[in-house]
């Protein structure tokens, strides 16, 4: 096949960029999820489910197009039909042409995902959500209630109901088991058809989705021994000196727990960027300006730190041509 035509060139490239949108779309959804402290925010568990409704979503149609399309297709048709946010009646259309098969859970969150899409997003803009708010998290609730055998006292505006590891597993393992089946047909269409569409950018939050089977648990793992280490780790390099002079802002040691919570919530992160604003509100503006400029070296491409090794290796380079 020439991978030169339209068609070709759409479902190679185009569809890869999809794929990659899709990954990253379910990757911010569970991460959403992972952060979440309690279900009680509407806004939260919008962020969640809308993140991972239009990621499966084009999942979906990627690996549709893939199976229904050819150079006879009638194109203005297939993408007319694919104006649709019904999940399971993308499944169903998917099971015609590929042995797909899904538990219970997961069915059920692919229909509690196309029921938000079409329906419970927009539900407050209806005058009717007064009497009936939060549908979003009610739905979350059931769904862990029949599936976890878990039971959900009633709903106190005062405390909320907690998000337990236990239902942020569920949810990660639910999730990942859609998204990788899903893949793997995409992988094995694209693959008889020739093209490379199943190809994942390394460090792409597709690749973590759908071959690194990421946990989001893990991720914070990182951040914590990267922490350690900076820590307690002997400024030995140029890079570790730079750093270790840096005099650090009088934030107050009591709030500790609420300055790590930033490294693993956007939440957490607003709510200590008042203290920081303030901090920096009592500089004068050029020193303000300075800190600036050196913190922005922090991390930044092309930036480099003379080391003592190199000057090491420099006269071990010198001896030998002697």
């Amino acid at each position: 096949m020439s991978y030169l035509n339209a068609s070709g060139f759409w479902k190679n490239f185009r569809l890869g960029d999809e794929l990659h949108i899709a990954g990253s779309f379910i990757y911010n959804g569970l991460r959403r999820y992972h952060e979440l402290q309690q279900l009680e925010y509407t806004d939260e568990v919008f962020d969640f489910l809308y993140n991972l409704a239009v990621g499966i979503e084009r999942l979906l149609k990627i690996a549709i197009v893939l199976h229904e399309h050819s150079d006879l297709s009638d194109q203005e048709a297939l993408e007319q039909s694919l104006i649709t946010h019904s999940h399971l009646d993308l499944v169903a259309r998917l099971r015609q042409r590929s042995a797909i098969k899904f538990s219970k859970p997961q069915n059920e969150l692919l229909q509690l995902l196309g029921t938000f899409y079409k329906t419970l997003r927009y539900d407050r803009f209806s005058i009717n959500s007064v009497s009936q708010s939060r549908k979003e998290t009610a739905a979350i609730l059931a769904f862990f209630s029949k599936h976890l055998k878990v039971d959900f006292p009633e709903r106190s505006s005062l405390f909320g109901t907690p998000n337990e590891d236990r239902f942020r597993d569920f949810i990660q393992r639910t999730v990942l088991k859609i998204s990788q089946t899903l893949y793997d047909v995409i992988a094995a269409r694209s693959s008889a058809l020739g093209l490379y569409t199943y190809e994942l950018r390394s460090g792409s939050k597709a690749e973590s989705i759908f071959l690194r089977k990421v946990k989001i648990a893990d991720e914070d793992v990182l951040w914590k021994e990267l922490l350690i280490f900076l820590m307690n780790t002997a400024p030995t390099t140029g890079y570790l000196k730079f750093l270790k002079q840096i005099e650090p802002l009088n934030f107050d040691p009591a709030l500790l727990r609420d300055y790590l919570n930033c490294f693993k919530s956007d939440a957490s992160k607003a709510a200590v960027m008042d203290e920081l604003d303030w901090h920096y509100g009592e500089m004068d503006t050029s020193i303000r300006n300075e800190r600036f400029v050196t913190i922005g070296i922090i991390g930044a491409e092309n930036v480099y730190f003379h080391d003592p090794e190199d000057d090491e290796s420099v006269e071990e380079d010198d001896d030998e041509s002697i």
